[in-house]
């Protein structure tokens, strides 16, 4: 690892757990190598680390905190000498660190005039463990032998081939009418720009093996057929997504042939038959914790398709910030998009002192939107609400009750973070942006969160009470005024089932569901918009993510249920419990051959089935600010998730896997060192 950017000043952090004679103890040691001393000053520091509020923090105080960004101060009338340091412990965190990225991975110093100061700072180091830290994707090697002959990364249904082709050049594309046109000129596009050098698709003149695109009616939307002779290949589908998902095959086999002679061949004959298991192969990806530009966006949609995942969520908002353009509120994006000292959001997970962020302008949606359709991708954007809008309320503070008091705290430590369901302003703004999002994105499957609404939301607000009393009666909102100032969320996200909190949601998501069913438009929600089962199960649909059993006892009920367990399917959790893996641990730990073995459906009744979409993955960002980072928890997982999505599970193996999951291609092509 490097140390960030060079400074007068450095930071040193260090974990150590609870033992059954101490508490634990997260310390951070600030050193002064400059030639003058230091007064005066606080602390910052954010990463995924919470200092807990009530924590007994020893050589100094905690003076301010909004989630995991904290501010900490010496004593009063404390010089910092030249080459010397100041240590402050903090004894009691919202939840102790399992791994590297778990601690502050930025951090500055403000002064009493306002200016700030850079601070250099190393990863945190836990006692005991002295590993060294991984970043960059694990490469499995690809084996002199394999299991099978041909690289293909999901496996297909039928593979019925024999002898050995020589290896084509690349691929000349013979394309009639408009699907098969569109189908080679997309592949086209994804090939030039996973693999830019490799000539995939040239014309014959160079060598290219002429590949014929074939329309044929008795095949499934999304299946395709490829034929093999001695001159040609001939790939046949129903729809432009078949004929791409087979040309996808096609070009895995020819790169697994060019990279590998020795392990894969190119067939002189025969036939591969396919169609997915699954219709819903997602993958979700936050951009609120961290921002990801359209050209990340772009290569990452690439990626998904080289895996033929079919479903973009994409998660555009949350406490940390507001993504995308809304003409009707500018200042969404002007106050929401961005992070800073001084700002109204502060540095957050490893953001610094300057201003920092960014948004999706309506031409970069529209943009993205347009390449994920070529591709085969169906766009899910996601408004989170009501919950997980800090950001949103930074920028329009007039959605409050003004007569709000007190606080209530979310999992992630963010005050009083969520829309009000009692004000009339909210749904007028909602519905607003709504409209605007909704002709942004074609689907019309319009994603509104509604998870992790903490248990004490809207406990002080009169309006809110009132509303309670309306539809639960007097007992029902004097239990909830109760909960005010009571501090919760410390080690998991509340369960509001049956709570004052969950009542007044439900009316909200009845209320916009009704809207966004008036458009036209499915809504999509987590599993905590089953709360009170108000919401129109024909117009909806869930992510289970908590566990199997919780999404097989939804689709029991009758939600439509995309699988997608944090235990297993969230890839922000790290691949193994040791400290030197990047990653979270809140839901645990998913090496690849967990995730690729895991069984989405294992338990549920035929009944329950009939519920079943899909699956996904997600990809929360908070500890991703080092892209490094990013490629070890995404790859090879994604490819192992996407071939739960579309081979048949008696198909599937996981050696054959391991040996052509190095093939794959990853996001920002950083590979683990030794």
């Amino acid at each position: 690892m490097t140390i960030q950017p060079k400074s007068a000043l450095r930071l040193k952090t260090n974990w150590t757990p609870a033992t059954d004679g101490e508490s634990l103890a997260y310390s951070l040691t600030l050193t002064n190598l400059s030639s003058k001393p230091m007064q005066g000053f606080k602390l910052c520091v954010s990463g995924p680390a919470r200092i807990d509020p009530a924590a007994v923090v020893e050589g100094g105080s905690l003076t301010a905190r909004l989630s995991n960004h904290s501010e900490l101060s010496p004593p009063a009338s404390f010089v910092l000498e030249p080459n010397a340091s100041w240590t402050v412990t903090a004894r009691g965190l919202s939840y102790p660190l399992r791994h590297w990225t778990d601690g502050a991975n930025t951090a500055y110093v403000a002064l009493a005039d306002g200016t700030t100061l850079p601070v250099a700072v190393a990863p945190t180091q836990a006692k005991g463990d002295n590993a060294p830290l991984k970043r960059g994707a694990e490469i499995y090697p690809v084996p002199t032998v394999a299991p099978v002959p041909v690289a293909i990364v999901p496996w297909p249904n039928n593979v019925s081939i024999s002898g050995r082709a020589p290896v084509p050049m690349g691929f000349a594309l013979k394309a009639k009418g408009a699907e098969a046109e569109a189908a080679a000129a997309t592949f086209g596009e994804l090939v030039d720009g996973l693999f830019s050098v490799e000539g995939i698709v040239r014309p014959e003149a160079e060598g290219g093996l002429p590949v014929s695109l074939s329309l044929a009616d008795d095949f499934g939307p999304e299946a395709y057929s490829i034929r093999f002779a001695a001159d040609r290949v001939v790939v046949s589908g129903r729809a432009r997504n078949g004929l791409l998902y087979g040309l996808i095959t096609l070009g895995q086999m020819l790169r697994g042939a060019r990279h590998h002679p020795e392990t894969f061949l190119f067939p002189a004959e025969g036939e591969i038959r396919d169609e997915p298991a699954l219709g819903w192969r997602g993958t979700h990806l936050d951009v609120a914790r961290h921002f990801y530009g359209t050209a990340e966006i772009s290569r990452f949609l690439k990626i998904m398709a080289w895996n033929k995942l079919n479903r973009f969520h994409w998660h555009l908002s949350d406490d940390e910030a507001w993504r995308i353009e809304i003409d009707a509120y500018p200042d969404l994006t002007r106050i929401g998009a961005w992070r800073g000292h001084g700002l109204p959001l502060p540095p957050l997970l490893g953001s610094g002192p300057a201003r920092t962020g960014g948004y999706y302008n309506k031409a970069s949606v529209r943009a993205v939107v347009a390449q994920a359709g070529r591709l085969g991708i169906e766009v899910i954007p996601e408004i989170d609400v009501p919950g997980h809008c800090y950001a949103m309320l930074q920028a329009i503070p007039e959605l409050r009750d003004p007569a709000e008091h007190g606080f209530y705290q979310s999992v992630q430590g963010f005050p009083n973070n969520c829309l009000n369901p009692a004000r009339e302003e909210t749904y007028q703004v909602l519905e607003t942006v709504l409209d605007e999002v909704i002709e942004l994105f074609p689907f019309k499957r319009i994603h509104v969160g509604a998870d992790e609404v903490p248990i004490g939301a809207w406990s002080g607000s009169p309006e809110a009470l009132a509303r309670l009393t309306e539809l639960a009666g007097p007992e029902a909102a004097a239990a909830h005024a109760r909960r005010l100032n009571v501090i919760t969320n410390h080690h998991g996200a509340d369960d509001i089932d049956g709570s004052g909190a969950a009542v007044l949601q439900a009316q909200f998501l009845a209320r916009i569901q009704r809207f966004l069913a008036s458009r036209g438009c499915i809504t999509g929600g987590w599993e905590e918009a089953a709360h009170g089962d108000v919401i129109e199960k024909e117009k909806s649909f869930l992510n289970g993510w908590r566990s199997v059993e919780v999404s097989a006892a939804l689709a029991g009920r009758g939600y439509d249920i995309v699988v997608c367990p944090g235990q297993v399917y969230y890839l922000d959790m790290a691949n193994s419990p040791a400290w030197s893996e990047p990653g979270a641990a809140w839901a645990g730990w998913s090496e690849p051959q967990t995730l690729y073995e895991f069984d989405p459906v294992k338990g549920w009744t035929d009944e329950q089935k009939k519920h079943f979409l899909g699956v996904q993955c997600c990809i929360w960002s908070e500890p991703m600010s080092d892209r490094g980072v990013f490629d070890r928890l995404v790859f090879p997982r994604i490819s192992a998730l996407a071939e739960t999505g579309w081979t048949k599970p008696e198909r599937k193996s996981w050696e054959r896997f391991k040996a052509l999951a190095g093939l794959m291609p990853i996001l920002y092509g950083i590979a683990a060192v030794g």
